[in-house]
């Protein structure tokens, strides 16, 4: 088994794209929760919330004959990974080209916009809006494609497809890839846009907060008055290499990944299961090589949903007992669904860099059904850990996580 760092991250947030700028975000307790006025199109809709980013990123110098395939997803993807690679010193490096680089990436689905054409066509007849990139925007891979399409990359594709844990599972994907010697550099990641139709999936299940007229109070993870998720979008892209090949180029290397466990809970499709929630941490652990007391963080998934919070808290507690610091950065820029495990492994390291690691927001009163943990709430708490874990559950009863290693 080869070792596997991580040398490059990157990505697009309602908070920002650069950490700088992001973790100023966190230090004040800001979210970038906003009521979205559009929404009051959709007459059935109970939330108006979201975590938006501002505009979409398409740089001058991206052409549009690589552009007309993508929808935004696509586009935070791309730039996501644009900034990853610049970070790891590989933007125009030829190794990326050769077949030595990969691409693991994934969203919870493709554009909407497409979607729309394709309604057309089926109410009116009319395939007036239908155009040859619609498909390729609207796919389920259409992230992976671009990517790999746009860096020219000829390694192994492999697309995640799974909801709230595509971002998660790419970077385990990529992580095995190399360890197992198939590639030497994958990029690795997940995106997802904002759309009505994205929010109305979990708002026909009740799970999202109606506090429209008061943004800045939730998302609350784990609070007793929680009312449910807000959607957020973005990416984040991680630049997974082989440990010698990093070493021997000079890289700076953020961290490592060590462990890796994901598995189905096989009960429901929307609704968790604490133990097969706590078998993936466990998963992840045993491939570490790694005792539960070597974690001294965790990154919850922290959806803010009533099951959902209650599960994980105790398969949280199952794995690790009481003692284990934990909080949910969804509190900062809500859930960004196919993106937000690659987003949230990026902030897991940065912190982990920097040994000071974010409180959940709006965590006033934690309900008494969650397990007793080491809620980080107020304000940033300094912990000197070795390892880190970072988790996520999606619908499909699909669970995820990763252990990371501080760099030296």
């Amino acid at each position: 088994m080869k070792r596997v760092v991580i040398t490059g991250m990157g990505g697009v947030t309602a908070l920002g794209n650069a950490w700088d700028e992001i973790e100023t975000a966190l230090k004040l307790g800001r979210n970038a929760v906003r009521r979205i006025p559009a929404w009051d199109y959709f007459e059935s809709l109970h939330t108006r919330l979201a975590c938006p980013i501002p505009e979409l990123p398409v740089p001058a110098h991206y052409p549009r004959k690589k552009t007309r395939s993508m929808g935004p997803v696509s586009v935070y993807a791309v730039r996501a990974s644009e900034l990853a690679l610049a970070d790891a010193g590989l933007l125009d490096d030829p190794s990326i080209k050769d077949g030595r680089m990969g691409v693991a990436y994934g969203s919870s689905s493709g554009s909407v916009e497409p979607i729309r054409a394709f309604g057309k066509m089926l109410d009116t007849g009319s395939m007036s809006d239908v155009t040859s990139n619609s498909y390729v925007q609207m796919m389920p891979h259409t992230t992976a494609v671009n990517v790999s399409l746009f860096w020219d990359l000829k390694g192994r594709i492999v697309p995640t497809s799974c909801a709230c844990a595509s971002g998660s599972q790419a970077i385990g994907y990529a992580y095995e890839t190399i360890a197992y010697g198939k590639q030497t550099l994958m990029l690795a990641g997940g995106a997802e846009e904002l759309s009505g139709p994205a929010v109305a999936v979990f708002d026909t299940l009740y799970a999202t907060s109606t506090r429209n007229d008061d943004p800045q109070l939730t998302p609350r993870p784990f609070d007793v008055a929680r009312d449910g998720l807000v959607v957020g979008e973005g990416a984040a892209t991680l630049v997974l290499e082989e440990y010698e090949h990093a070493v021997a180029r000079g890289a700076r290397i953020h961290a490592e990944v060590v462990g890796f466990g994901c598995n189905s809970d096989g009960a429901h499709i929307t609704q968790p299961t604490a133990d097969t929630m706590a078998l993936a941490m466990q998963l992840a652990l045993r491939d570490a090589n790694l005792p539960a007391d070597a974690i001294g963080y965790v990154n919850a998934h922290g959806t803010s949903t009533d099951r959902g919070d209650i599960a994980e808290s105790h398969a949280t507690a199952q794995t690790f007992g009481e003692r284990m610091p934990i909080s949910s950065l969804k509190s900062y820029i809500g859930h960004t669904l196919g993106a937000c495990g690659a987003i949230e492994a990026w902030w897991t390291i940065e912190m982990m860099k920097r040994n000071t690691y974010a409180p959940t927001l709006n965590l006033d009163n934690v309900d008494p059904a969650c397990a007793s943990l080491d809620y980080i709430v107020k304000a940033p708490r300094s912990i000197d850990t070795e390892y880190v874990m970072s988790n996520n559950f999606a619908f499909g009863g699909v669970n995820t996580s990763l252990v990371f290693r501080r760099a030296g």
